[in-house]
């Protein structure tokens, strides 16, 4: 199901200043496309704009985003999800830009029944791409559970 259009809050359990992604451009089955604006309220925010390392948490928003269409395709809620770690996270820019309108871009590699996926992801500016990498997650069956187990 295509949910362009759905409020991104919807797909996405963050919240705040915490919610660095605005809307849902395009989803398939196998990947996601979300905008965001780089604003100076931004909670990693500094003179130069938003760090370049923020990429990922860019990216895994992006991820939560086609796991939460995946959610409201089975009529379920959104659940978290766990950034497990990236691997050849390549940015070319030492910040993103106040300003600068993102498109973020994750398609599924892989995506396990245990909850455990890899996507590859990128970030552009127009057409120009200014960071990728493989992003690996998780997604326990029952987050709160899980997190339970974890302990504090």
């Amino acid at each position: 199901m295509n949910f362009v259009g759905t409020p991104i809050e919807a797909m996405v359990p963050h919240s705040g200043r915490m919610l660095m992604v605005d809307a849902l451009l395009a989803n398939d089955e196998d990947s996601v496309v979300v905008a965001a604006e780089v604003r100076a309220d931004n909670l990693f925010a500094d003179a130069q704009g938003v760090p370049a390392w923020v990429g990922i948490e860019y990216m895994a928003q992006a991820i939560a985003a086609w796991a939460g269409c995946r959610a409201l395709a089975r009529n379920e809620p959104t659940k978290i999800g766990f950034l497990l770690g990236t691997r050849r996270y390549d940015c070319r820019c030492r910040s993103f830009a106040i300003g600068a309108r993102l498109r973020i871009e994750a398609r599924r590699e892989l995506f396990g029944e245990n909850g455990l996926g890899m996507f590859a992801c990128r970030i552009l500016e127009g057409d120009t791409e200014l960071a990728s990498a493989n992003v690996s997650v998780f997604e326990p069956p029952d987050p709160a559970a899980f997190q339970e187990e974890q302990g504090p």
